[in-house]
């Protein structure tokens, strides 16, 4: 038996099964911010899946009615987080903004776009969780702008302690589909991996950052 729900393992098989997630742990990725690691996520392949991105987005909007309750809006992280919003938004029949990377440098300057009103309960909705910077920094921008964050929902995260504390410390819920541990179990129990590799995956994850160097 494992603690791991229905919907944790559907989500981890589909990403497994369409390279959404590859785990390498003899050969590892290198990410943006340098870091070495074993696993690599591309979430936006799934919207490239009707059947996958479908349950994604009832599953998304299942989890902020029971998490959150009512809501007056979605908003998505750029770039990732913005189809996934949208759907969702449309799911909900919901309003819907983006919160971009950074200012636009032109016309109004926006930072969100769309309406936004003071004092809407806002979801905010991501990809994947890493850290959690970016993610956080949109919800910021929201809060700036007279939103009541109420919580972020996302499709995956790597649990990370850092994250975990960083959504802590931005006083911020944080619920996703799926998660690290959830998906090593399902790729050991599918043969994406080995036995031996277990070591090196759990390794990685205390400490990301030094991780391969």
């Amino acid at each position: 038996m494992n603690n791991y729900n229905e919907v944790e393992q559907k989500i981890a098989e589909s990403l497994l099964q369409i390279k959404a997630i590859k785990l390498q742990p003899k050969n590892p990725f290198t990410w943006a911010s340098g870091w070495k690691s074993p696993i690599y996520c591309d979430n936006r392949i799934t919207l490239s899946h009707p059947s996958i991105r479908t349950y994604i987005r009832q599953n998304l909007s299942q989890l902020i009615q029971e998490e959150y309750g009512t809501v007056d809006m979605i908003s998505g992280v750029a770039t990732a987080g913005i189809p996934q919003g949208a759907l969702v938004a449309q799911d909900l029949g919901l309003p819907f903004t983006y919160v971009r990377g950074s200012a636009k440098e032109h016309g109004r300057q926006n930072l969100i776009e769309g309406e936004v009103s003071g004092g809407q309960r806002v979801v905010v909705i991501e990809d994947l969780v890493s850290t959690g910077k970016s993610s956080l920094a949109a919800v910021q921008a929201l809060r700036e702008a007279e939103c009541n964050v109420v919580g972020l929902v996302s499709i995956f995260t790597y649990g990370l302690d850092a994250a975990e504390e960083n959504f802590k410390e931005a006083k911020c819920k944080l619920h996703s589909l799926c998660n690290y541990d959830a998906l090593i179990h399902v790729a050991l129990e599918n043969g994406y991996i080995m036995e031996s590799d277990l070591e090196v995956l759990q390794d990685w994850r205390k400490n990301p950052s030094t991780w391969g160097k």
